[in-house]
C-alpha cells in the first residue's frame, strides 16, 4: 500500500486493468473505486478497488467524529464531498477521470458541524446539525462562502440526511422531523425549513432517504416504516416486516434497497408511482450493523461495524436485485462513515 500523500496536489488512484475505452458493465464494475471515509480525529478516504483491495488512503484535511447520518460522502461527474464533523467543513476532491486521479480541490467551511452532503443544480448543499446551505459550483470549484442557508425545523443535532428534489431540498432529523425548503432559479436555498405535510402519528426517528425526481423514499427506523414524500407532503407507508430499523436507503432503476441496522441486513423494494413493495425481505446479512448503503447499476456497497472493526462488502446486483457477494475488507475501527461507488467513465449522479 503507497503511504498518504498530504497538501493539496494531485493524489493519484491508479485502477488496475484500466482501460483508454468505455469498455463492458462488468468491466467497469472491476474499474470501480469503492470510497468510505476513517471517521477519525485525522479523517482520511479510504479507497478500494471492486475487489475489495485498499489502494489508497488520503487524508481529507479535516475531522471525523459524525454519526447516525447517512450520504457523509456524495458525489457528482466532476467531484466528490467528504464531511469533517469536527472540524466544521467539507473537503470537495475534483476527478480527473482520463487519468483516474483525485485532486483535493479545497475545503469549504460550514455553519456548524457536517453531517451530510448532495450535489444537484450546480451546487453543493451541506445539511449540518443545525441548518441547511448551498454553495455555488463555477468554473473555480465550489465557493467557499454559501450562497443560502436556513435553519433546520428542529435544529437539535439530530439532523440524518439531506436528499435533491428538482427546486427543493428534503431533509430528515431523527427528532422526528421530515421537511423540505425550497430552491431559487439559480439552486440556492431560499427561504424557510417546513415540515412534510401528513407526517404519520406514529413517527419515531426518520433516518435516511434516497431522492429521485420529485420523490423522496424516507425511512421512519424506528417506526419500522418506509415513506414516500411527494409535493412537501408524506403520500404513503410501508412497513419493513420481518427487519427491524430500516435505517438508511439507496435507490436506482425499479429497486430500493434499505440496510436495517438492528437486523443486520438489507431489505429490497420495488417503487413505481405511490407503491412501495417489499420485494425480499433479507438480500445479504452482515456480521455487523450497517451503517450507509450504496447502489448503482449492477454494484452496490455497504459499511457495517461490528465491535472495534467495520467492514466494505461489495456486491454484484443482477437484473432481479439479488445481491451477490463480490468481496469484503476489513477495517481496524468502528467509525466508518459513508460510501460511494466511483466509476472511470462518465457514469455519475447529475
Amino acid at each position: 500500500m503507497k503511504k498518504a500523500a498530504y497538501g493539496l496536489g494531485l493524489l493519484t488512484l491508479f485502477i488496475a486493468g484500466a482501460v483508454a475505452a468505455q469498455g463492458s458493465v462488468t468491466q467497469r464494475d472491476d474499474q470501480a473505486l469503492i470510497v468510505t471515509a476513517s471517521n477519525t480525529a485525522k479523517n482520511t478516504l479510504l479507497v478500494y478497488n471492486a475487489s475489495g483491495a485498499l489502494l489508497e488512503q488520503i487524508p481529507t484535511g479535516g475531522e471525523g467524529g459524525v454519526s447516525g447520518n447517512a450520504g457523509g460522502i456524495a458525489q457528482n461527474r466532476e467531484r466528490l464531498a467528504v464531511v469533517n464533523f469536527g472540524s466544521d467543513n467539507v473537503s470537495v476532491f475534483d476527478k480527473d477521470l482520463p487519468h483516474a486521479s483525485l485532486r483535493l480541490e479545497k475545503l469549504v467551511p460550514a455553519i456548524t458541524n457536517p453531517v451530510s452532503v448532495a450535489f444537484g443544480h450546480d451546487h453543493l448543499y451541506i445539511l449540518t446539525a443545525t441548518n441547511i446551505e448551498s454553495h455555488r459550483i463555477s468554473g473555480n470549484g465550489v465557493d467557499s462562502q454559501a450562497d443560502g442557508e436556513a435553519r433546520l425545523v428542529i435544529g437539535d443535532g439530530s439532523a440524518a440526511q439531506v436528499g435533491v428534489f428538482w427546486d427543493q431540498l428534503v431533509i430528515s432529523e431523527k427528532s422526528n422531523a421530515i421537511e423540505t425548503v425550497n430552491l431559487n432559479a439559480q439552486g440556492a436555498v431560499s427561504g424557510s425549513t417546513k415540515l412534510a405535510a401528513n407526517i404519520p402519528s406514529n413517527v419515531n426517528a426518520p433516518f435516511g432517504l434516497a431522492t429521485r425526481g420529485n420523490d423522496a423514499y424516507v425511512t421512519i427506523a424506528h417506526a419500522n416504516e418506509i415513506s414516500l414524500v411527494r409535493n412537501n407532503a408524506v403520500q404513503t407507508i410501508t412497513g419493513s416486516g420481518t427487519q427491524s430499523a430500516p435505517c438508511w436507503v439507496t435507490l436506482d432503476g425499479p429497486f430500493l434497497f434499505s440496510a436495517n441496522s438492528p437486523s443486520q441486513s438489507v431489505s429490497r423494494y420495488a417503487v413505481y408511482g405511490e407503491k412501495i413493495v417489499q420485494d425480499a425481505a433479507v438480500v445479504a446479512t452482515f456480521s455487523g450493523d450497517p451503517t450507509d448503503i450504496t447502489y448503482r447499476n449492477d454494484l452496490a456497497a455497504v459499511i457495517d461495524a461490528n465491535g472495534s472493526v467495520s467492514h466494505v462488502s461489495i456486491f454484484n446486483v443482477d437484473g432481479d436485485g439479488n445481491f451477490t457477494l463480490k468481496a469484503q475488507a476489513t477495517i481496524h475501527s468502528a467509525t466508518t462513515n459513508g460510501i460511494a461507488i466511483v466509476r472511470p467513465d462518465n457514469d455519475f449522479n447529475w
